[in-house]
C-alpha cells in the first residue's frame, strides 16, 4: 500500500512539475503586467472611458467600452462601482454594459496567462470576449432603448476607494503585485495539481468521447462544466491546456472561456444586485446562447 502512494505521489508530481514549469513564467508576467496597469494606468483608462460620453459614437460606442473592458484590471466587484459613477455622469446603458461585460471575460493579467495555450486559443480568446462585450451592449441599446428605467440599479454602489494609494511608486507597486499573488496563486496551483489528476487518472478516449464526437453536444458540455470549474482564469488554464491536447476543439474551448468567468459565482453575485432578477436571468441566458453560437463559428471557421 504504502509502494502504491509512493508511486502514484511519484507520477503526479512529475505531471504537475512539468505543468508549473511550463505555465509559471506566463502566471508570473500575467501578474505583473496586471499590477502595472493597476498602479500606473488604471485611472487612464477610467478616464478615456469617461470622455466618451463627449463623442457622438451613438451604437459604435459598444466598441470602445468593451475594449477598455478588457484592459482594465479591475474585477467586477471593481468594475460595478466604476460603473455606477460612469453611470451619474451620463454615460448611456448600452456602453456600460459593453464595459461590464468585457470586464468579467477578460483583463489584461489573464490574456498573459491564456499566451500558454497558443496564438490561435489567446486570439479566440481575446476577439470573442471582445464581441461578447459588444453584443451586449448592442443587446441593452436595441431591447432596452426609450425605457424609462435603468438597465442598472446601481444604488449602494459608491465608487470603491483606490487601494494603490502609498506614495511610495514602488512600494506601491510591490503592494499591489503581492494582493494578486494572493488572490490568484492558489487557484495558479489547484488548477496545476487538477490537471495533474485528470493527466494521471482520466483517460485520453474519455476527453475524445466527451468533445470529439457530436459537436454540438461537445459545445454544451464545454460551456456547462465552465459553471463549477471556474474560480479564477489561472486556475483554468492547465485544466484547459491539457483538455485541448487530448480532444477539445477551439470552439469548444471558447465556449468555456465564456461561459466560465460570466458565471463565476462572485461575478454573479453583483450581477444579481445591478441586474435584478429578471435581467439575471437574461444575462445567463445571454452568456450561454452567445458562448453556443461563438463555439459554433470558431469550429467553422478553423475547421473551414
Amino acid at each position: 500500500m504504502v509502494e502504491i502512494v509512493r508511486r502514484e505521489a511519484i507520477y503526479l508530481w512529475h505531471y504537475f512539475s512539468i505543468q508549473f514549469e511550463q505555465i509559471f513564467p506566463y502566471w508570473v508576467l500575467g501578474i505583473l503586467l496586471g499590477s502595472v496597469i493597476s498602479v500606473f494606468g488604471k485611472q487612464k483608462l477610467h478616464r478615456l472611458f469617461d470622455s466618451l460620453q463627449k463623442k457622438k459614437l451613438g451604437a459604435f460606442g459598444v466598441i470602445p467600452a468593451s475594449i477598455i473592458g478588457i484592459a482594465s484590471p479591475l474585477c467586477m466587484y471593481g468594475a460595478i462601482p466604476i460603473s455606477a459613477s460612469f453611470s451619474e455622469k451620463g454615460v448611456k446603458d448600452d456602453w456600460l454594459a459593453a464595459f461590464m461585460m468585457s470586464s468579467v471575460l477578460l483583463n489584461p493579467q489573464l490574456i498573459i496567462y491564456s499566451a500558454v495555450l497558443g496564438v490561435q486559443v489567446l486570439t479566440v480568446r481575446i476577439v470573442s470576449c471582445f464581441l461578447c462585450g459588444a453584443a451586449a451592449g448592442l443587446c441593452v441599446r436595441f431591447f432596452y432603448a426609450g425605457k424609462d428605467k435603468s438597465f442598472f440599479n446601481f444604488s449602494g454602489f459608491g465608487e470603491l476607494s483606490d487601494r494603490d494609494t502609498d506614495p511610495n511608486l514602488i512600494l506601491r507597486l510591490l503592494k499591489n503585485i503581492w494582493r494578486n499573488v494572493k488572490t490568484t496563486g492558489p487557484y495558479f496551483l489547484i488548477g496545476i495539481a487538477l490537471s495533474a489528476a485528470f493527466q494521471r487518472y482520466i483517460p485520453e478516449n474519455w476527453m475524445v468521447t466527451l468533445f470529439g464526437n457530436n459537436k454540438a453536444f461537445g459545445l454544451l458540455m464545454a460551456a456547462t462544466i465552465g459553471v463549477p470549474l471556474y474560480a479564477c482564469g489561472g486556475g483554468t488554464i492547465p485544466l484547459l491546456r491539457w483538455w485541448l491536447a487530448d480532444g477539445m476543439s477551439l470552439g469548444e474551448a471558447a465556449a468555456f472561456m465564456i461561459t466560465g468567468p460570466a458565471t463565476k459565482i462572485t461575478n454573479l453575485g453583483a450581477l444579481k444586485i445591478v441586474l435584478g432578477f429578471k435581467r439575471f436571468l437574461l444575462y445567463i441566458l445571454f452568456t450561454f446562447v452567445f458562448a453556443f453560437l461563438s463555439g459554433l463559428l470558431v469550429d467553422t471557421i478553423f475547421r473551414g
